[in-house]
């Protein structure tokens, strides 16, 4: 018995020694070292004696789990909420018409298309023409903006009298080095010989002269959501000016200008298609989405950046098609379709057909969808419905087609149809992402421009653009407490561990140090990142304060449990479905904590700190501007602009982290270490209002929170 169960202890110490090494190693994965890990988990450190009990360790280590499981699941809930009330609220043709132009204004603006660029002269030019039998294909370069570069093909039929019905065909993820238009070469074709003039796109990835679409999905350019950038925005924007274009050519007719594409051509279809009515006719095929179907399935992974518009406005991809109404549409899915799953297309289908029948029942047959039994897969099916489609709306020709297998992808080589021997030198496609949504730079905002009218604008368009999202009622918290008893760090306070509500759903976790006695004490709420003292005893950089401040030690959510790169990925984009993103939902849980503290908890607001390390120390600072009782924002090693982090959505075309630090002027900001150079903004701003003494640079926490004014226990 005695070496059974010391084999037994042995053991259960060893699976959590194993459980940390593990949460340790998958810390790494994205780039956090905790420190001290080993020696906690061993326990054989006096000073960590009973802090970390055996029978609390799997509950301490499970509650993160579940935590995150729990924001999983809210973000999904959320979702689903935002695709069942889209378009409800429209019970007339009369309540529609009222409500599109906004609607148009909220997409272009999701989009990254708000304000459109400006239509600079395409400099169009043919660089060399192909004669077929029935047709001609004319190789076409022009620049959608300055630099921006776009390839494709045109194809005129032979003897063409007059302007002719025309297809605009934008093209697939299908990679090649002279253009994806080579893979779909075969569809525009078929156009030209039955009296169409049609015109091919390549995409910016994968195009001639190629851009980025993944920088979401696989570069870590977070920055992006911080822009508003979506590479939607240029495919749609090289669509326009496409159709500005065929605008110029006397073999086509402007009135009849069809569009159409599959997979990522397919949105740029439902996008370009809502936003200008040029496109007479509509057929996005294999791309029907709703959020709350992407959540459920959870398929961000299997998604191009290109697929979505980033939710400001808390809508759902119906919104596009009612856009197009009343329009023909025609859209096909396929019902093994593992992007774009059959439950969003047929809700899609359901709600844009309300729309269109608002619109008279000679209206309410030019909308239809189509699925088949196929996977992500451009069918034979959906090639003959395309083109039935278009001669029906484009030419009045009602004749069935016969159902063609799929041919090869054409007779033409790549190199036959490519347009440019050679990159232009001065191509930005490269670059695009960082110009086209025209970031603002603090620089734009003078500090003598009466910084009060400003920052009541900045307020008003951080609610309209970053922070809509936010929750309008306040739910209980709904708080638990642990029975742990703090260990040795109630020898210095009153320790409590304590979990409470976020959102409906959301749960986030918090130590709060409250000193011993009678008195008020001041208090500071320390915000982690994920990593920041891994082992949650680890009090070293707070011992100054204990007895002194009460303090709250915040895990907001995505902190405490560890997850891969990939993952993370997937979280950050699938936030933006629902208009957030992880930075802005941890804004959300630093607001709640001060209101828990200052509520529940029935703490001071005398003198009330946030601090936060890097990142986590502007979303702290983000937090103290939108809450005015907040008396200091302390920071460690902040950025100096959100295109280094945190990301929030749209927050580059509005400000930068310089000009939200000038915003919490008058009161105190406080740095532990030196500011990026970019802060000399914010200092100028409180150097005008006369506030220069609270714009502070510490050597350490103590020093920043003053604790010799304060007695200690």
């Amino acid at each position: 018995m005695p070496d059974a169960t010391r084999d037994t202890a042995t053991t259960g110490r060893s699976n959590r020694v194993r459980r940390w090494l593990m949460i340790c190693l998958a810390s790494v994965a994205v780039g956090s070292v905790p420190c001290g890990t080993l020696a906690c988990a061993r326990g054989t450190d006096d000073a960590h004696q009973g802090a970390t009990p055996t029978e609390e360790t799997p509950q301490a280590e499970e509650a993160p789990a579940r935590r995150h499981a729990m924001v999983i699941e809210h973000l999904k809930k959320t979702a689903a909420e935002i695709s069942e009330r889209s378009l409800t609220d429209i019970r007339s043709l009369a309540d529609w018409k009222r409500q599109r132009p906004a609607l148009r204004r909220e997409l272009l603006y999701m989009l990254g298309l708000e304000p459109l660029p400006q239509r600079t002269p395409l400099n169009a030019r043919i660089t060399g023409t192909l004669e077929r039998p029935g047709y001609r294909i004319e190789k076409l370069v022009f620049q959608s903006l300055p630099g921006l570069y776009v390839t494709g093909n045109l194809y005129v039929p032979a003897n063409t009298s007059g302007p002719l019905p025309t297809i605009l065909y934008v093209s697939g993820h299908a990679p090649h080095p002279t253009g994806a238009k080579v893979q779909y070469q075969d569809r525009v074709a078929w156009f030209a010989a039955h009296g169409y003039t049609s015109l091919i796109l390549d995409t910016l990835e994968f195009g001639e002269v190629a851009g980025i679409h993944h920088g979401l999905h696989d570069l870590n350019m977070w920055h992006w959501l911080s822009l508003g950038y979506t590479p939607a925005a240029v495919e749609v924007w090289n669509a326009m000016r496409a159709i500005d274009y065929l605008e110029t050519r006397p073999e086509v007719d402007p009135q009849r200008i069809g569009m159409t594409g599959v997979s990522g051509g397919g949105v740029t279809t439902w996008f370009t298609a809502a936003v200008d009515e040029r496109v007479a006719v509509a057929v996005p095929g294999l791309s029907t989405y709703t959020v709350g179907s992407q959540a459920a399935h959870w398929v961000a992974a299997g998604q191009c950046d290109c697929i979505y518009f980033h939710n400001t406005f808390l809508r759902d991809f119906p919104i596009v098609g009612a856009l197009i109404a009343p329009r023909p549409l025609l859209f096909f899915d396929g019902q093994k379709d593992p992007d774009f799953p059959p439950d969003g297309h047929h809700q899609v289908y359901r709600r844009v057909k309300r729309i269109y029948e608002l619109y008279g029942t000679k209206r309410s047959d030019s909308v239809k969808a189509v699925d088949a039994d196929v996977g992500h897969s451009d069918a034979p099916y959906f090639r003959r419905e395309t083109r039935q489609w278009m001669n029906r709306w484009l030419r009045n020709d009602l004749s069935p087609l016969a159902e063609e297998p799929n041919p090869p992808s054409g007779n033409e080589s790549a190199e036959a149809l490519a347009c440019l021997l050679s990159p232009p030198r001065d191509a930005i496609n490269y670059q695009v992402q960082d110009v086209f949504t025209s970031p603002v730079g603090v620089d734009a905002f003078s500090v003598a421009a009466r910084p009060k009218r400003r920052r009541e604008e900045l307020m008003r368009q951080l609610e309209e653009k970053v922070f809509r999202w936010f929750p309008r009622e306040r739910i209980p918290f709904d708080t638990t407490v642990s029975p742990y008893d703090g260990g040795w760090a109630a020898r210095y306070a009153e320790y409590q561990e304590v979990e409470l509500t976020s959102e409906e759903g959301v749960r986030i976790h918090a130590e709060l140090l409250r000193p011993k006695g009678e008195g008020e004490a001041p208090l500071l709420i320390y915000a982690k990142r994920a990593g920041d003292s891994f082992y949650h005893m680890d009090l070293d950089e707070l011992l100054p304060l204990l007895g002194r401040y009460a303090i709250l030690i915040l895990n907001p959510r995505f902190t405490e449990h560890p997850v891969t790169a990939f993952e993370h990925a997937e979280i950050q984009r699938s936030a933006a479905w629902v208009g957030r993103t992880v930075g802005a939902m941890q804004v959300w849980d630093i607001l709640r904590a001060i209101e828990w503290a200052l509520g529940d908890a029935k703490l001071s607001a005398r003198g009330l700190s946030l601090y936060g390390k890097g990142e986590m120390g502007v979303i702290a600072l983000y937090a103290g501007l939108l809450d005015e009782r907040v008396s200091q924002v302390i920071l460690r090693d902040a950025p100096g602009s959100h295109r280094q982090g945190p990301a929030l959505l749209n927050i580059l075309r509005i400000t930068d982290i310089a000009e939200v630090a000038g915003a919490l002027a008058p009161r105190r900001l406080v740095s532990l270490t030196e500011l990026p150079d970019s802060f000399d903004y914010a200092r100028r701003v409180y150097e005008q209002l006369g506030a220069s003494d609270h714009f502070v640079r510490a050597e350490s926490l103590p020093e920043a929170l003053a604790v010799w004014k304060y007695p200690g226990p």
